[in-house]
């Protein structure tokens, strides 16, 4: 990016900071006459006490903020209402910073019971459950969006081997309940299988692009689609509600995607109502849509930056890039042509990246749990969206697409174990420290080879001088004898027959059935010293590992091939 591209790009976060909490709740359209075309406060007053609530979204993308503002203030004004379950599939909080997140309605009596894959960011919820004042549930997303799908046909519970031997196992830990004052949990184990269930949802709130004057919503120019069509199938078979929120009115187009108005029950037009972080949907970017505007790299860097200024990524320095250039060369060694990939957050981002920006990605398909199929996932407060990607699915269906044909997984870890077991899920003793398992579990679940990817230690430092890294300062040990909390099973990795690996910046192990075994190191590294002296975990080391090229350190021609080439 120019230093002009850079300064125009700083003038709109500034913009979009000063404007970030900015609504109307009382905004409705002055040129319409459809009865379904309500404000948010009108919206608001239709949610009973007592209702389970879903809203759609993940991170940054479709968010329904007018829905969460117009529900508090309607319940710090009449008391009600109250006692909600509140559902959401994906992470959906603002990490106790940016308003208009679902932490909106993180108010005691206002939600009794809270239930999702991913709540390290809802911290208003999380202090709620620390406090006693909330029931809090987490789910692997996969079986979350099979259960909203199914209560369409009239089922409330799946069966699956999603979690077997990990926390989410009742016959190992608590199941699916971190706070439950009747000490319920939402899974049972059934012989070799766990049966999850869901309370019915009353009421589904999603977010789209635009509403035409007979209240048909249109789902163009949108960054996720998640679980909103079947969010909709399961509140009006259980009777409900379902509302969506808009930028904007268009004229009808029957050709264009859309919702029907005759499957909705309310439909609310917000001006400030945004595509996705930055983007407002009546300027949504082109670059989050199926076909994008064509410029992979331009919108690679564009996205970076806004990371790195709203300091919601780490800054990667020449340690971290190497760490992700490691994890790059591993891929293209195992993965095949062809292969349909998911990623994740955090470090398995910069693998994507070195692979994109390869001749490796045209042979490939790059996915992510919300249903965007094809193009680049984005990275930070983006994840969830893609770089012009292909097309949009629901996330229940590219959670049954990965069951079939998922190759590899890249994930990141906060801790791995002797017996290869992973933790993702916890990261530290209190409530309010608590992450929530995400997709990892039920993507696990259905990938042949997964790339575990991360630093060695936390807090360390490492030098970087001659091609080697040198370790200037130990850290807190990521690699110990035992994980605080299981969400990957190595032993029933090991049993369904997966690749499993671990990229540090020390180097690469795999699991095997005699445990961790190292595979490789990264120059300058030293076993003794770097790696044994600084874990309680213990490893496979063989006399002879090999160390991998210096150019993966420096970046210096460093370049990625198939095998084959």
């Amino acid at each position: 990016m120019t230093l002009i591209e850079k300064a125009r790009l700083l003038a709109e976060i500034i913009a979009w900071r000063l404007r970030w909490d900015r609504h109307d709740l009382d905004y409705r359209p002055g040129d319409t006459d459809c009865e379904k075309i309500v404000s948010a406060r009108q919206a608001a007053a239709k949610v009973p006490d007592g209702a389970t609530v879903i809203s759609s979204g993940m991170a940054g993308n479709s968010r329904c903020s007018a829905f969460f503002w117009a529900i508090r203030e309607r319940f710090e004004t009449t008391g009600s209402p109250r006692d909600l379950t509140w559902v959401s599939v994906g992470g959906q909080g603002g990490r106790g910073k940016a308003p208009g997140s679902v932490e909106e309605v993180g108010l005691p009596g206002l939600v009794s019971c809270y239930i999702s894959g991913h709540v390290e960011t809802t911290r208003s919820l999380l202090r709620m459950a620390e406090a006693g004042q909330m029931d809090l549930h987490v789910m692997p997303q996969g079986e979350m969006t099979e259960l909203i799908a199914r209560q369409a046909r009239g089922e409330f519970t799946v069966r699956s081997r999603t979690g077997l031997d990990t926390f989410l196992d009742p016959r190992l830990d608590g199941g699916t309940a971190i706070v439950s004052h009747d000490g319920s949990s939402l899974v049972r184990a059934e012989d070799d299988e766990l049966r999850y269930e869901m309370p019915p949802i009353d009421v589904a709130l999603f977010c789209a692009a635009y509403t035409d004057q007979s209240g048909n919503v249109y789902l163009t120019d949108i960054a996720t689609l998640t679980e909103t069509q079947e969010s909709i199938d399961a509140a009006r078979a259980n009777g409900g509600l379902a509302m969506a929120v808009v930028g904007g009115l268009v004229e009808d187009d029957p050709e264009a995607p859309r919702i029907e108005a005759d499957r909705l029950d309310a439909v609310v037009v917000n001006p400030w109502n945004e595509q996705t972080v930055l983007a407002s949907q009546q300027r949504p970017w082109k670059m989050f849509t199926p076909g994008g505007d064509g410029d992979d790299h331009a919108a690679i860097e564009k996205l970076r930056f806004i990371n790195r200024v709203l300091r919601l990524t780490p800054v990667r320095g020449p340690v971290e890039e190497a760490l992700g250039r490691l994890g790059a060369h591993l891929f293209a060694e195992i993965v095949p042509r062809g292969a349909h990939i998911n990623i994740g957050v955090g470090f398995p981002e910069e693998v994507c990246r070195e692979v994109y920006e390869s001749e490796l990605h045209n042979d490939l398909v790059f996915t992510t749990e919300t249903g965007v199929y094809g193009g680049l996932p984005a990275p930070g407060v983006y994840f969830g969206a893609a770089v012009n990607p292909v097309r949009f699915e629901s996330s229940a269906w590219m959670f049954r697409h990965y069951r079939e044909h998922l190759d590899t997984a890249v994930l990141g870890f906060l801790q791995v174990d002797s017996s290869g077991n992973v933790n993702v899920s916890r990261r530290g003793p209190n409530v309010s420290d608590y992450v929530g398992p995400g997709g990892f579990p039920s993507i696990i679940q259905a990938a042949r080879r997964v790339i575990f990817i991360g630093t060695w230690m936390t807090g360390a430092r490492w030098e970087v001088a001659d091609g080697e890294l040198h370790l200037s300062q130990t850290g807190r040990p990521k690699f110990v004898d035992r994980v605080d909390e299981v969400t990957f099973s190595g032993r029933r990795g090991l049993a369904d027959g997966k690749q499993v690996y671990y990229v540090t910046n020390v180097g690469i192990f795999r699991l095997t059935p005699g445990g961790l075994e190292m595979i490789c190191k990264m120059p300058g590294v030293e076993i003794g010293r770097d790696i044994l002296a600084n874990t309680s975990a213990r490893l496979v080391i063989p006399a002879d590992v090999p160390s991998v090229d210096k150019t993966i350190v420096t970046g210096e021609g460093f370049r990625l091939d198939w095998p084959e080439a």
